[in-house]
C-alpha cells in the first residue's frame, strides 16, 4: 500500500490506485517527533540494504515544505537566527532516508477504509498545486503538534501574533523591524506604545522571547537607527496569569529567571489576567491597560481543530488525541498519536505527559522499536516517560534550568555556561537523530565560521 487516492468527482467514492504489497505506515506531521520517527523508520524499514530487504512503505505528510525545530521559533521571531540556515527540506530529506513525502494538510479521516483526507493546496496566486486527495494507510501516526490557545479572549486573533510556525515567527520579526525603521524616520516623536512589546504568557516561549528581544532590538538600533534610544523607547512587558513566571518549572528556576529578566528591565506582571487585546494594547482584569503596538500571544496550547474531526477518535478537553500507554488511540489500534497532539496520563500518575521536545523525542524512539515488533506480530510495550529536567534560555545573558540526578533521583539547579551548553545540546541531539553525527559536526563548524562575518541580528 502506498499510492495516493483521488476522488473521481466531488462526493464520489475514492478511486484507489494499485499499491505495493507492503505494510504502509503514514506519519502525519513533520515536527520534532514526526520527522525523527519517519527518518528512523525509513532508515530501518523503508529501503533495501545489503543485509535486509525493505519491510514497510513509509510516508511523511506535512502542510509545509520545510522543518524548523519548534523551540527555535522565539529566536527567529527576535531576529537572532536565520530560519533558512536551520531548515530541513522535507522532499530531499525524505528521499535520502527511504521515505515518501506528501505535501498537504490532513483535514479528515476514514477509519473504516483506512484513508487520510488531504486538502488541496494552492500557491500565492491561487493556482492549485496538489488536488484534494485521500492517502491509504495500514498504520497511521498523528504527530501534528499543538497550537496556541487564545481561550476565547477578544481581540487575540485580530491584534496579537502567535509563534506556532516559522511563518508566524518571521512575520513578527518583520513587524518589529518595520516598527523600528518607522519610528526612526517619522517626523513626530516616538510614542510610548510604539516600540513596546507585550508578551502574554510567561511559559518557556514567552520568557525566552523576552530575553532574546532585549538583545536583538538593541542590536537592530545599533545599525544606524540613531533616533531611537533603546533604554527609553524599547520596552518589554511579560504578562502571566499565574503567580510566577515559568510556572510549570520549579520555583527556584522561576526565581532565578525573574531576577535575570528584571536586571534587563523587563516589566514582569504576574497574577495578571488578560481580558482583551486591542490595536493599541492589552487590557487586564485589574483594569490596567498596557499600551503596546506589538503583542505576542504565548499563553497556553491546545490540539489543532482537525483532531476533533478524525472520524470519532477520542479527544481531551484540550483537544488532544487520548492515547493508551502503548500510544495507540483509545478507539483504533491502527491509529497512533504522540507529541504535543497526544494526551497520555501514565499509569499511577495524575498529570499528562507535558508538551516538551524531550517527550516527543522519547516517544519517537519508542515507536520505532514497537513498529518493528508490530511487523513481527509481537505485542506492543507501554511507553515510559523519563523527565530529564527543563532548561530556559535567556539569550546570551544566561541559561537556567534543572537536571534530573541519575544517582540521587533529585533535580539539581544549573545556571550559566553549563546550562547553556546543555540547552544547545538538545538541538544537536535532534539534528543528529535526523542527519547523523558527521553531517551535524560539519554543519556546526560551517555556521560558526559564517556567523563571524555577518551581523548577529536579522536586518531584513
Amino acid at each position: 500500500m502506498g499510492a495516493d487516492v483521488t476522488s473521481t468527482a466531488e462526493g464520489a467514492e475514492p478511486l484507489i490506485l494499485p499499491k505495493p504489497d507492503l505494510h504502509h505506515i503514514v506519519v502525519v506531521g513533520g515536527g520534532a517527533g514526526g520527522l525523527e520517527l519517519a527518518t528512523r523508520l525509513g532508515d530501518k524499514l523503508g529501503r533495501d540494504t545489503w543485509f535486509r530487504k525493505r519491510q514497510a512503505a513509509i510516508t511523511l505528510v506535512d502542510r509545509s515544505r520545510t522543518h524548523i525545530w519548534k523551540p527555535l521559533l522565539h529566536e527567529i521571531a527576535a531576529g537572532s537566527m536565520e530560519a533558512d540556515r536551520h531548515e530541513v527540506e522535507y522532499q530531499a530529506h525524505a528521499h535520502w532516508h527511504g521515505v515518501k513525502f506528501r505535501y498537504g494538510e490532513m483535514i479528515g479521516l476514514d477509519r473504516a477504509k483506512k484513508l487520510v483526507h488531504l486538502a488541496h493546496t494552492v500557491d500565492e496566486d491561487g493556482r492549485e498545486i496538489t488536488p484534494d486527495r485521500w492517502l491509504p494507510y495500514d498504520t497511521l501516526v498523528v504527530a501534528i503538534g499543538s497550537v496556541s490557545n487564545d481561550f476565547g479572549v477578544p481581540g487575540v486573533k485580530e491584534h496579537a501574533l502567535m509563534l506556532d510556525t516559522p511563518e508566524q515567527a518571521e512575520r513578527f520579526n518583520r513587524r518589529l523591524l518595520n516598527a523600528c525603521v518607522r519610528a526612526n524616520t517619522q517626523s513626530g516623536p516616538i510614542r510610548s506604545e510604539q516600540l513596546h512589546v507585550a508578551i502574554i504568557g510567561a511559559g518557556a516561549t514567552g520568557t525566552e522571547l523576552s530575553a532574546e528581544l532585549h538583545g536583538t532590538a538593541r542590536g537592530v538600533v545599533a545599525f544606524g537607527l540613531d533616533k531611537i534610544d533603546p533604554e527609553k523607547d524599547i520596552k518589554i512587558t511579560l504578562i502571566e496569569a499565574a503567580d510566577r513566571i515559568v510556572p510549570a518549572l520549579p520555583p527556584r528556576i522561576s526565581e532565578a529567571t525573574t531576577e535575570i529578566l528584571r536586571k534587563l528591565n523587563v516589566d514582569i506582571r504576574t497574577s495578571a489576567r488578560v481580558t482583551e487585546v486591542t490595536a493599541g494594547g492589552v487590557k487586564l482584569a485589574s483594569g490596567d491597560f498596557i499600551g503596546s503596538e506589538l503583542v505576542v500571544w504565548a499563553a497556553g496550547v491546545k490540539g489543532p481543530d482537525v483532531l476533533a474531526k478524525l472520524d470519532g477518535l477520542e479527544v481531551s478537553r484540550s483537544n488532544q488525541l487520548v492515547v493508551k500507554p502503548t500510544l495507540e488511540t483509545t478507539r483504533d489500534p491502527d491509529v497512533f498519536a504522540f507529541g504535543d497532539c497526544a494526551y497520555l496520563v501514565p499509569p499511577g500518575e495524575t498529570q499528562a505527559i507535558p508538551p516538551r521536545a524531550q517527550a516527543a523525542h522519547q516517544e519517537a524512539s519508542h515507536l520505532v522499536k514497537q513498529f518493528r515488533a508490530r511487523l513481527r506480530g509481537e505485542p506492543l510495550k507501554p511507553f515510559k516517560y523519563r523527565d530529564f529536567g527543563s532548561l530556559v534560555s535567556l539569550g546570551h545573558y544566561s541559561t537556567v534550568g534543572s537536571l534530573m540526578g541519575f544517582v540521587t533521583g533529585r533535580k539539581m539547579i544549573i545556571e550559566g555556561f553549563v546550562a547553556k551548553l546543555m540547552y544547545r545540546s538538545l538541538y544537536k541531539m535532534h539534528e543528529t537523530a535526523l542527519h547523523g553525527y558527521w553531517k551535524v559536526t560539519l554543519d556546526t563548524i560551517s555556521r560558526l565560521l559564517t556567523r563571524r562575518t555577518e551581523p548577529h541580528v536579522k536586518l531584513h
